[in-house]
Order: C-alpha cells, then sequence, then structure tokens
C-alpha cells in the first residue's frame, strides 16, 4: 500500500480528488489513526482534507465495499467494529490462504519478486518502536503483497488483499508490540521460500497469522527436518 501524505489540503491537488481521499482514509483506518467504531462525519472530513463532501461520501461508500468501514440509516459511518467470534473466523480464513500464499511463492520462486521482498524485510527490520505506526504497518502489509506477488496468483491476491486490509483493523493495535516478532517471523517465511521448502514456508505463514491475532495456534508443530 502506497503511503499517502496528507500535509496540507487534498483539495489542493490535481489528481482525481475521490480517488485521493479514499487513499487517504483507508490509511488513516489501517494504522489505527481512526479506531474501530470511530463516526466518520462527512463534514468534518470533508473540512479536514479541504474538499467537498461529495469526494468523501464516494470514498466512504468505496470503503464500506471493502468492509472496512459500516453505513448504517441515521447513524452515518463509522470505522468497522468485528465480533470476537468474526475476529476468529477472519483469522482462519486469512491464516489458510496466507499459508497457500506462501507455499505458492516458495514453488514459483521468482529471484527479481524475491529480491524486492529482501529489501522490505531489510527496511521493515530496521523498524523501532518509535517510528509511526502508519509506516509499520504499511510496511507489514507491503511484505504480504509482495510475497503475493512471488505467489503469482492473481485471484489468490484479489481475495487476500481485501482480508488483509479487514484484518488490519484489529491487528494494528499489536503491530507496535509484535514489531520485532512480526519481522523475525517475515525473515523466517522468506528463508523457507528462498529455499523453496513450500510446507515450512506454509506452515510459518499460518502460525505468522495466528501470531499477529494473537490467538492459539491450531496446527500441528513443525517436523524437524532429516
Amino acid at each position: 500500500m502506497e503511503a499517502l501524505n496528507t500535509d496540507g489540503k487534498l483539495g489542493e491537488r490535481h489528481a482525481p480528488l475521490t480517488k485521493l481521499v479514499l487513499t487517504a482514509l483507508r490509511e488513516r483506518i489501517l494504522s489505527g489513526e481512526l479506531a474501530p467504531g470511530e463516526r466518520l462525519v462527512e463534514g468534518r472530513l470533508s473540512e479536514e482534507l479541504g474538499v467537498s463532501r461529495m469526494p468523501v461520501r464516494e470514498a466512504l461508500r468505496a470503503l464500506a465495499s471493502e468492509g472496512i468501514v459500516a453505513i448504517e440509516p441515521r447513524r452515518g459511518a463509522t470505522v468497522t467494529t468485528f465480533t470476537k467470534e468474526q475476529i476468529k473466523e477472519m483469522v482462519e480464513v486469512r491464516a489458510t490462504l496466507e499459508a497457500l500464499n506462501a507455499k505458492l511463492a516458495a514453488r514459483r520462486h521468482d529471484p527479481v519478486q524475491i529480491a524486492k521482498l529482501e529489501r522490505i524485510l531489510a527496511e521493515g527490520s530496521q523498524l523501532t518502536s518509535d517510528d509511526d505506526l502508519a509506516r509499520i504497518s504499511a510496511l507489514n502489509l507491503e511484505f504480504h503483497e509482495a510475497l503475493g506477488n512471488v505467489a503469482a496468483n492473481s485471484v489468490l491476491q484479489d481475495i487476500m488483499r481485501s482480508l488483509r486490509e479487514r484484518t488490519a483493523l484489529f491487528f494494528t493495535v499489536n503491530n507496535r508490540e509484535r514489531m520485532h516478532a512480526n519481522w523475525q517471523e517475515h525473515a523466517a517465511i522468506l528463508r523457507a521460500v528462498v529455499a523453496g521448502d513450500a510446507e515450512l514456508a506454509s506452515l510459518l505463514a499460518a502460525r505468522h497469522v495466528y501470531s499477529a491475532a494473537e490467538l492459539p495456534v491450531s496446527l500441528p508443530p513443525a517436523l524437524p527436518k532429516d
């Protein structure tokens, strides 16, 4: 996910306003700046971003279609909240699909894309707890997006992109506390991908999702290799 610098007014920029507003709001939500359950008031957002209400309204509708904003009659728009059961279900699905994603990446082993993953890993490993949470969250998403590019399955990538953004709503609160653990786990996944060990990459990727969500890992322990 490309970070957007929202200093100044978006209305002063020349790119399509709805896309700019959409990117700005998505970044603020996924970074945790706009917390789950927080109201998204069109008037206030339009004033903050320096645009009319129309691009804000269109952006909120687009984010609602992605599942990270909820729009209800008489209440308006809010950042989506999930029940514990919904979180558990999404984590189970994401863990399964991330496992498949890592397995495919290990099998397809695109050296160009792997080099990009290594660059992201190097940058992520240098993060500190003083870094902006938006940057920490963006790099996490960037790593998984790049891993999907290695896997080279466009259908899986589209599904995962939407699911990652929804799960980011509750992963973000753990990102700073788990920052070093996250990147150690990313490094282990990448080592398995580079080694072409599809089964190990799959297992590590699934465990990473459960750990990031702080849920019990419902997977067997890894078997030692001969």
